[in-house]
């Protein structure tokens, strides 16, 4: 029996590095190569009931700079996590690695430069994230979302593989003549606040929609929330008699994209080309602490394309309640966005990737 290609996954954090990685291990165990994804804690939290694909677990850390014992702590995890590495590459070899971003895929990817492993990173973002700034002199390639990606010096230019939004297939197969969302009598808005729920959407946002009620807007709500506020928000919204559905972090949520004819989102760049690949137009609210801004970088990103409208959350209170408003009135200014983000598609983002990847693997050294 023929021994499978071994190709390792290294990701963790939040949802946006995690989904993508997964849905790459997927693509590959599909394929016939021996796929294994490799995270930390909060990684392994989204992951930990997918039973179809191995997944390993390994302490990671950021570095943390609030205080001289935060910082060395946070280096002896980063060193620890690093030598914890070295013997597992040691131990299984990989043909290739994949680093998906944020600091749980770094010690992985230099403990792959001290074996002389090769390793590919992927950024989804509009700026490069540091782990990949710091990972990308060492790095076979840097796959990216987006031509327009800042932040690489031009010396590193040939390192550069666009390839997509690396969705979902279920995303890739979404059946867009089933949805309902040409029906535009009613605006039914779907609240997304990527893993980390928005807390502040729960806070903020049902203020505006008791607004859009008092000026007989017809509005249908679908919003993601932490556990602690299903029951304030559910008591809130059948108090002012609007229709609603709350929910809490699902990995399921294709399921409300044929439910709804918009979004209120975050900014992280997963979501996003999730969005424009269901033809859902929606309205950006960057995350304003995100790291080097790059939530809004995305939001800047989209509007300029007229994928999408975009609001800072400081202007949060008037300008939101004023695009609805107007979204009422004229139904066109979201069926525009449609017409604009049907002409995009990732649909072939796996395939850009095979044909690197063999390009990578056809090579000698």
């Amino acid at each position: 029996m023929t021994k499978k290609t071994k190709i390792l996954i290294a990701t963790g954090g939040t949802g946006g590095h995690v989904f993508p990685a997964y849905s790459l291990a997927n693509h590959f165990a599909s394929n016939n190569y021996d796929a294994e994804l490799i995270t930390d804690h909060r990684g392994y939290n989204f992951l930990k009931n997918y039973k179809n694909l191995k997944i390993n677990k390994i302490i990671s850390s950021p570095l943390i700079k609030k205080n001289i014992l935060k910082i060395f702590i946070s280096i002896f995890k980063i060193l620890y996590s690093i030598f914890r590495s070295l013997i597992y590459l040691i131990m299984n070899r990989p043909k290739i690695i994949f680093g998906m971003g944020g600091y749980s895929s770094f010690p992985i990817c230099i403990a792959a430069t001290i074996l002389k492993i090769k390793f590919i990173i992927y950024e989804n973002n509009l700026i490069i994230g540091k782990a990949n700034r710091y990972l990308l002199p060492f790095a076979k390639k840097i796959f990216v979302s987006y031509k327009d990606l800042e932040g690489i010096p031009g010396k590193y230019n040939c390192k550069v593989c666009e390839i997509g939004n690396l969705i979902r297939k279920e995303i890739i197969n979404f059946d867009k003549k089933k949805d309902e969302k040409n029906n535009l009598n009613e605006i039914k808005i779907l609240v997304l606040g990527g893993s980390q729920a928005a807390k502040v959407f729960a806070e903020k946002l049902p203020q505006v929609f008791k607004r859009c009620k008092e000026s007989k807007i017809p509005l249908k709500i679908y919003q993601q929330c932490l556990k602690n506020q299903n029951e304030q928000l559910s008591i809130f919204y059948k108090n002012l008699n609007i229709d609603f559905e709350i929910f809490n972090f699902s990995n399921n949520i294709v399921t409300y994209f044929s439910k709804v004819n918009l979004a209120i989102t975050r900014s992280g760049a997963s979501m996003l080309g999730e969005l424009i690949n269901v033809n859902l137009p929606f309205i950006s609210l960057p995350l304003p602490s995100s790291a080097d801004n790059h939530q809004l970088k995305n939001a800047l990103y989209y509007e300029k394309k007229n994928f999408s409208y975009l609001i800072e959350e400081k202007d949060l209170d008037n300008k939101l309640f004023n695009l609805i408003k107007s979204i009422n009135e004229d139904k066109f200014l979201i069926e525009k966005i449609r017409m604009k983000q049907s002409q995009y598609s990732d649909k072939n983002v796996f395939n850009n990737i095979n044909k690197q990847v063999k390009k990578i693997f056809d090579e000698k050294n």
